[in-house]
């Protein structure tokens, strides 16, 4: 079975999930079995809030838990045995892709490649046992692969954008003629996470409350919330300065915004795509709101030369 899994700051995606990318470990079983994984003699609720920001996600075991979490999930939602072999198919940044490929990929199959062989991973997640074999890790350039579910995004465009919207970097690309021009490629800290405080600090500035990230996650995206009236428009001109600003920090990256067509993915995409406005001048944007589609890019892609296609 192939699955793809999208490890980013603010949330782990695969096909059929996302959830924050937080963990909180307990030395005794916690107070609800949901989300929560027991690994190594101790328990660990995943998906709750966010972790600190790490600039070498390898630092500590989290995303290493975290890709257990997400194993598990997969697993149940397409009815497989708890007993089984995967492979796994992950994302790095195409800008920082050569220096941490090894790393990354040894980091996620330590508990399986063993000099005596292949052995299953060995964990309990919502109190089922699970003995999962990690038969072999491919990583795959993120953005890039969420071309391979909408392909008709790039066809008949000489040059296009990839723009990708994450939690803490915003990732940049530019295909020529459907291949990717390496030397294009950056990497801006300018993610979700950091609109999301600076938000949270003015509304205490200037209103006096303490919003929490779900409230600004919703109000951006425009849906409903009972809200302070005064702290729902400044989250929706936050949203709009930081459009303005993501905008520019990209235009001085190198990209003419107003010449070359940009496709927006990542759990960013459907803020800016909300704001962007006509005065903007863009050439043209397409946005790819389902911020699970790096995730699967990387499991179709694996699919391909692995000649299958997991069920489910």
């Amino acid at each position: 079975m192939n699955i793809g899994i999208d490890h980013g700051y603010y949330a782990i995606k695969t096909r059929h999930f996302s959830f924050p990318a937080g963990i909180s470990e307990y030395s005794h079983e916690p107070y609800t079995l949901q989300n929560t994984l027991e690994y190594g003699g101790k328990f660990f609720v995943c998906g709750t809030g966010r972790q600190p920001i790490l600039r070498n996600k390898m630092e500590n075991d989290n995303y290493y838990l975290l890709t257990l979490a997400a194993i598990a999930k997969e697993i149940k939602q397409r009815g497989e045995k708890p007993e089984c072999s995967v492979k796994l198919a992950a994302g790095l940044p195409l800008a920082g892709f050569g220096r941490e490929k090894k790393p990354f990929r040894e980091y996620l199959l330590r508990s399986s490649q063993l000099a005596d062989g292949i052995r299953p991973v060995c964990f309990k997640f919502e109190g089922i046992p699970y003995e999962v074999t990690i038969e072999d890790v491919k990583l795959f350039p993120q953005g890039y692969s969420a071309i391979a579910i909408h392909p008709e995004l790039i066809q008949n465009e000489p040059s296009v954008l990839l723009m990708d919207i994450g939690g803490w970097t915003v990732d940049l690309m530019r295909l020529d003629n459907g291949v990717p021009n390496a030397s294009t490629c950056r990497s801006l800290e300018l993610g979700m996470i950091r609109s999301i405080d600076e938000t949270k600090e003015q509304i205490r500035r200037d209103v006096g409350l303490s919003v929490t990230d779900a409230q600004v996650e919703r109000v951006l995206a425009g849906k409903s919330c009972s809200m302070d009236e005064n702290a729902r428009s400044i989250i929706q001109k936050q949203g709009r300065l930081y459009t303005e600003r993501l905008l520019s920090a990209a235009m001085e990256s190198g990209f003419d915004l107003k010449a070359i067509p940009v496709v927006m993915m990542g759990g960013g995409a459907a803020v800016v795509k909300r704001n962007v406005a006509p005065q903007d001048g863009l050439c043209r944007v397409f946005a790819l709101l389902d911020d699970r589609v790096n995730a699967e890019g990387f499991e179709r892609i694996l699919g391909q030369m692995s000649g299958s296609v997991s069920k489910g």
